[in-house]
């Protein structure tokens, strides 16, 4: 059963590292009505990349695949959800053909 744990546990890191990558670096974001309407869209996009306020009760897989934080007195969400390559299906995040989607929306709009 510890085996399982810690292979799982691994697993998580190894998300966790490949999401933060790529939430930091992508400029394929997709941001809602809600967010385009925001002033200084560019600092808070910086402010989603720079996230890093994981707690287990906010991320308890370790994964690193969303983030709820305020931004000018509005709850935002940012979310990484995982396609095939023809964004179709979802896909193991620990497959090299997985395509990220970095979305980030006001936690209203959710």
């Amino acid at each position: 059963m510890r085996e399982q744990a810690s292979s799982n546990q691994e697993r998580s890191a190894q998300i966790a590292r490949l999401n933060d990558t790529f939430r930091r670096t992508t400029p394929n974001i997709f941001a809602t009505p809600g967010i385009q309407a925001m002033p200084d869209v560019p600092s808070l996009i910086d402010a989603v990349r720079q996230f890093d306020a994981f707690t287990p009760e906010n991320d308890p897989y370790g994964e690193h695949d969303s983030g709820l934080f305020d931004w000018q007195s509005e709850r935002v969400f940012w979310k990484l959800d995982y396609y095939d390559q023809n964004f179709q299906y979802w896909c193991d995040p620990l497959r090299p053909e997985c395509q990220r989607i970095l979305t980030i929306m006001l936690a209203s709009e959710y």
